[in-house]
């Protein structure tokens, strides 16, 4: 895997986390020439659904259409992963080998017991990553330390109550034409496999109310992402804040 300098990663305990909940955010950056990648802590081999090797297939898919310059996978085990030394120094040789300026990671909370496990285990990986005495290696290579700047939690199946919002009005059809790229997790009429939250026929339907109320928040917007701070952001200028 080669490594090159990003702007953003984003970070989800299961392939599909991301592009659920920030791929609006993730198409407005890369419009704008920023280089954004997406890492996976597990394979998501435990969803109801599909199987590992079908949600790698459509985890590609979906990167390439979302247009990330890389994607990677730390291979925990879902639902059975530990917020300790293995896992922590499963994700900072990521951190490290690709240098993100901004972290995107999974809700603090949620329904699925993964997604707030997940959240904390990033966020200090983000932060055990900037410790010179942890060593670890890429390719081979002994890395160099990293931290990055900001660390900001999306939102998933919880309604939270987001510290920001992102205006996505202009990559909303890309985003639902992205998240359908993984077929095996949402309502098909012709499949015989269990129903769950997101695979019911009216999910797509949901996807769209829950941008729409994000976007509230923003005069003439119609979809929007929203996102909690880990710590209390700084500004520049107050006119950033309009």
């Amino acid at each position: 895997m080669t490594s090159i300098k990003a702007d953003i990663l984003a970070i989800g305990v299961h392939p599909d986390d991301v592009e659920l909940s920030a791929c609006g955010l993730m198409l407005q950056q890369i419009e704008k020439g920023r280089i954004a990648g997406i890492l996976d802590l597990t394979r998501g081999e435990l969803g109801t659904r599909g199987s590992a090797e079908i949600r790698a297939a459509e985890a590609k898919m979906a990167a390439e259409m979302m247009g990330v310059a890389f994607r990677g996978n730390a291979e925990l085990a879902d639902g059975f992963f530990e917020n300790n030394p293995v896992s922590v120094k499963a994700i900072i040789p990521f951190i490290r080998a690709y240098r993100p300026e901004v972290v995107l990671i999974n809700a603090p909370q949620d329904r699925h017991p993964d997604h707030g496990r997940a959240a904390r285990l990033s966020a200090d990986a983000c932060f055990y990553s900037g410790l010179s005495k942890i060593e670890t290696k890429w390719h081979g290579q002994i890395q160099n330390a990293w931290r990055p700047k900001a660390i900001y939690h999306y939102i998933q199946d919880e309604q939270l109550t987001p510290d920001f919002v992102v205006d996505i009005t202009p990559f909303i059809e890309k985003k639902m034409e992205i998240l359908r790229a993984f077929r095996s997790q949402f309502y098909d009429p012709n499949s015989n496999e269990p129903v769950t939250p997101i695979a019911q026929k009216d999910f797509m339907d949901f996807m769209y109310a829950k941008n729409k109320i994000f976007a509230r928040s923003i005069p003439g917007a119609e979809y929007a992402e929203g996102f909690i701070c880990h710590r209390i952001p700084g500004v520049k200028d107050i006119f950033d804040l309009i």
